[in-house]
């Protein structure tokens, strides 16, 4: 299973800007799509999750009602739509895949990871 990332760049406050994670490879049974952030100097924060089984999804409470996960099956992409940006969000964002869970919020709960996209929000 590989995945990669791509969409970031730098945005104003109160910009958006639309990530996407490309997923390639077979994964049996139920899994969760996941959304990473890390800031310098910080531990890889959880942003968002979907289930696999019914494309439920979960936010973390930073990002809760600004940011939307979203899925393209024919396209095999996850994608993460990140409306009224501020600076805190400035991170590099990762998108992962847990097999075996239909929510996942650790870091450890994730099996495959994309390589990162940088996302900065100037003030």
């Amino acid at each position: 299973v590989q995945l990669q990332a791509s969409g970031g760049g730098l945005v104003q406050t109160g910009g958006s800007l639309r990530l996407s994670c490309k997923v390639s490879g077979s994964i049996s049974g139920d899994f969760a799509y996941g959304w990473f952030r890390q800031a310098p100097g910080k531990e890889r924060e959880w942003v968002s999750c979907m289930a696999s089984s019914d494309g439920a999804t979960y936010y973390g409470t930073s990002v809760k009602g600004r940011f939307t996960m979203s899925r393209d099956s024919a396209k095999n992409t996850v994608d993460l739509q990140m409306n009224s940006l501020k600076p805190e969000d400035t991170a590099v964002y990762y998108c992962g895949v847990a097999p075996g869970y239909n929510a996942a919020i650790k870091v450890e709960d994730y099996q495959y990871w994309g390589q990162g996209t940088q996302v900065t929000v100037s003030s």
